[in-house]
């Protein structure tokens, strides 16, 4: 028994000898492979899920001509791809005041005077957020053998702030030309010199998109279909069932419908192609039902972060720019009551961002209002210059609506108005105390319908169908928040047409 013993620990032993020395030499095999290959500068600072995904600023080439040797097109976009790496290493470094980084893509010069930099902020418990939005580089010399590049990026777009002890001193819009050398040293293109050549005022247009002549004459309804809540464009999209619903909307008497655009669901910066065809198909079905889209972007987006920007603004641009002159299109929401982030993000912050996406969208589509959401009147004041129109949800009591539109009125400058949701609950049950009702409902409607035609206010009402499964992160789990949330609509889960409804229909024909 004991010899058997023996032979097994023996076994063991050598077994254990055996992996030990395998593993040894696979380590050293790898450290092999990776010391001659060269190690992977996007792995070392997590540029992959870094640079590659996050920094997106728009850039275009003008066209060039430049002395020296031509430039080969794959040369043109490592030098591009390390260019805005940098720009991104630098916005880190001083946003920490850490200069991890920028030995990978700045020469031993440059990096001396951003480390100046950086000491003397550190020192000073100074930090600067920056992201740059738009760069125009121009080519002028490529040497002859492909290792020095000289280029003006022009009109290169920033937002920057200065933060001190935590406080944010100074935030500013700004659009600067620069003069980059750059030189090609261990397969990648650091810089070499970055001299300021030009600095503009930035001017950005206030000018209001004029819209549709009769706005106030637009009324309607925000939409999701009676089994989709907040999931229009999800698995069970059903082209028919919206057909079907577009054209009962249609018949009420209504001619404008607002719909909710879910950032992440939509792919954030690398919008799917897959949700962009079933938008379209909401789109078309409209025009043949010929009613009206108000498209809210952004919806479930919470970040704000400035280095998140860029993957927010190549998200709008490739929504903006795919349906900018459809027939169907109002305008453009930017997002659902975003004020209600000014509490957990900051208000500062949730205002930067909403005004920088405004700029962006009308670049690209300065033909269409724009407008956002904002949850009350007491928000909607903010950005009214910069909006054409300004729309707020009102779901107060109808005694409360026009003290509160006139205070709104005097300080938005005659813009004209919206309310881009109103409504009640016609729940009846325990948790509402058993005091709603479908009548109170219908009450309340014709009072606020009254009241919009008498102010000359446009309006949407919230919503079409009650939901008889609504997601837990719309409303949560309280039981007397989901119950009266299911019954805001004016056709019942049954089917069956509530009193709210004939009153809309007998009102919008008029």
């Amino acid at each position: 028994m004991n010899s058997r013993n023996k032979n097994l620990y023996r076994t063991l032993l050598l077994l254990a000898f055996v992996g030990i020395n395998a593993a040894i030499l696979f380590g050293i095999g790898a450290v092999w492979v990776y010391m001659n290959s060269g190690a992977d500068k996007a792995s070392i600072l997590h540029l992959t899920t870094g640079a590659e995904d996050n920094y997106l600023p728009k850039i275009v080439w003008e066209e060039f001509e430049n002395e020296g040797r031509p430039m080969e097109q794959q040369t043109l976009l490592d030098i591009q791809k390390d260019y805005l790496r940098s720009w991104y290493v630098r916005n880190v470094a001083f946003a920490s005041n850490d200069p991890y980084g920028l030995d990978d893509y700045f020469t031993d010069s440059m990096r001396v005077k951003l480390k100046r930099v950086l000491e003397l902020n550190r020192t000073n418990g100074t930090t600067v957020k920056q992201t740059t939005l738009a760069h125009h580089p121009r080519l002028e010399f490529y040497s002859s053998d492909g290792k020095l590049v000289v280029f003006t990026d022009q009109r290169v777009e920033s937002y920057n702030e200065v933060w001190q002890s935590g406080e944010k001193l100074h935030a500013a819009r700004q659009t600067n030309s620069y003069r980059v050398l750059m030189l090609l040293e261990d397969g990648f293109w650091r810089i070499r010199h970055f001299e300021e050549i030009e600095k503009q005022e930035e001017s950005v247009s206030t000018q209001s998109v004029v819209g549709p002549e009769n706005i106030k004459d637009l009324k309607g309804m925000n939409y999701y279909p009676a089994q989709n809540p907040w999931d229009l464009f999800g698995v069970d999209f059903d082209g028919d069932t919206i057909k079907s619903d577009f054209q009962k909307i249609h018949k009420m008497g209504l001619n404008t419908l607002r719909i909710f655009i879910p950032y992440q669901d939509f792919g954030e910066a690398d919008v799917k192609e897959e949700k962009l065809n079933k938008l379209k198909t909401v789109f078309d079905l409209a025009a043949e039902s010929d009613v009206k889209l108000l498209v809210t972007l952004f919806d479930f987006y919470g970040d704000y972060d400035l280095m998140d920007w860029n993957r927010t603004h190549r998200h709008a641009e490739t929504i903006v720019s795919s349906f900018r002159e459809h027939s169907a299109l109002l305008g453009w929401d930017i997002k659902n009551e975003p004020d209600l982030d000014f509490g957990s993000r900051g208000k500062a912050k949730v205002l930067a961002w909403l005004e920088e996406m405004v700029s962006q969208i009308k670049k690209v589509d300065p033909d269409h209002p724009v407008t956002i959401g904002w949850s009350s009147a007491n928000a909607a004041n903010n950005l009214a210059e910069q909006l054409d129109i300004i729309s707020y949800h009102f779901y107060e009591s109808p005694e409360m609506f026009a003290p509160s539109l006139s205070e709104l009125r005097s300080q938005i400058h005659n813009k004209p108005v919206m309310i881009s949701e109103f409504g009640i609950s016609s729940y009846s049950g325990f948790w509402n105390v058993f005091a709603g009702s479908e009548e109170d409902q219908a009450d309340y409607y014709s009072k606020m319908v009254s009241q919009f035609e008498k102010e000359n206010v446009s309006f949407l009402s919230w919503t079409l169908y009650d939901f008889e499964n609504i997601p837990v992160e719309v409303v949560g789990r309280l039981p007397w928040r989901r119950a009266p949330q299911k019954n805001y609509g004016l056709i019942g889960s049954d089917g069956r047409t509530k009193p709210a409804y004939e009153y809309m229909e007998m009102t919008s024909k008029k």
